[in-house]
């Protein structure tokens, strides 16, 4: 148990899609080792239960920063479902009163627009930037300039995967049942394979139409999880890459529904979707 000197910390318990995450306010409360912090409160039998810690504060780039740390402590650049929680928090919470607002993420200054229903934020579209498709930013070992349907061996399969990076690195593969998918038994040999310097999250994607795909993922340090929002958006381009889907997807997760748009002309991936509150309590001493 970590020691916040003798008071206990106030946090707020959020999911995007079932992506939960515990997020804490750093406008009132203090954190010393925020890697150590995310693994306690992240364990589902002894701490609060979550993907992972987020942590809300002021920037000096934009109207608020997050950061965030998976579940064994690692901290990600960025997280889809994430932010929108961030988006929802500031304003129920009264930290803005503003509909557009600007957040800080290790990926870059993202933009969102809040979806309101009554007076509090509901959904949250996000401007997620541009996809990343070059295999040194990404990054994956890959003599190609870029890694669309390409093969790789992992387990006792041959794989055909796409990566892109949404401000952090996504390697696509599709698969006709994800249902029916081992995913314990593959997405930790995809995260730690030797082709990916800096670990890989891992979507397995079944495309079920021009407009619509089903989607597992195994993320680095959480495992699997009930939805990723930069995945979803590197399901799409990769959907889109490889010519399954249109450039308007929706993605179902195991925790619901994201919609994704890619604005072709402006080579920009949009992501929009639910944000929830789940409850508040105090982390003990």
């Amino acid at each position: 148990m970590i020691v916040w000197e003798d008071v206990a910390m106030k946090f707020t318990k959020m999911h995007g899609c079932g992506n939960d995450y515990v997020y804490v306010s750093l406008f009132e409360e203090q954190i010393g080792n925020a890697a150590a912090l995310a693994v306690s409160v992240s364990d589902r039998r002894f701490g609060i239960g979550s993907d992972g810690l987020i942590t809300i504060g002021p920037s000096d780039k934009a109207d608020f920063r997050m950061r965030i740390y998976n579940a064994d402590g690692s901290e990600a650049q960025m997280c889809g479902n994430g932010i929108r929680c961030v988006a929802k928090y500031v304003y129920d919470h009264r930290l803005t009163d503003q509909t557009a607002i600007t957040v800080e993420t290790g990926a870059g200054v993202k933009t969102l627009d809040l979806i309101l229903e009554g007076n509090k934020a509901a959904r949250v579209r996000v401007d997620m930037g541009e996809p990343v498709l070059t295999p040194s930013l990404i990054p994956v070992e890959s003599e190609r300039k870029q890694v669309i349907d390409e093969p790789i061996r992992v387990g006792d399969r041959d794989w055909r995967m796409t990566c892109v990076s949404m401000g952090n690195p996504h390697a696509v593969v599709f698969y006709d049942d994800v249902e029916q998918l081992h995913i314990e038994e593959y997405g930790p040999l995809f995260e730690n394979h030797v082709r990916f310097p800096e670990r890989i999250n891992t979507e397995f994607v079944q495309v079920r139409g021009r407009r619509e795909v089903i989607m597992r993922v195994w993320e680095r340090g959480s495992a699997e999880t009930w939805a990723c929002g930069t995945g979803a958006c590197a399901c799409a381009m990769a959907c889109i890459l490889n010519g399954y889907t249109d450039d308007t997807v929706t993605v179902h997760l195991r925790g619901g529904d994201l919609l994704i748009e890619y604005d072709r002309e402006r080579n920009r991936v949009f992501m929009t979707g639910p944000a929830t509150e789940v409850f508040t309590g105090e982390w003990e001493q």
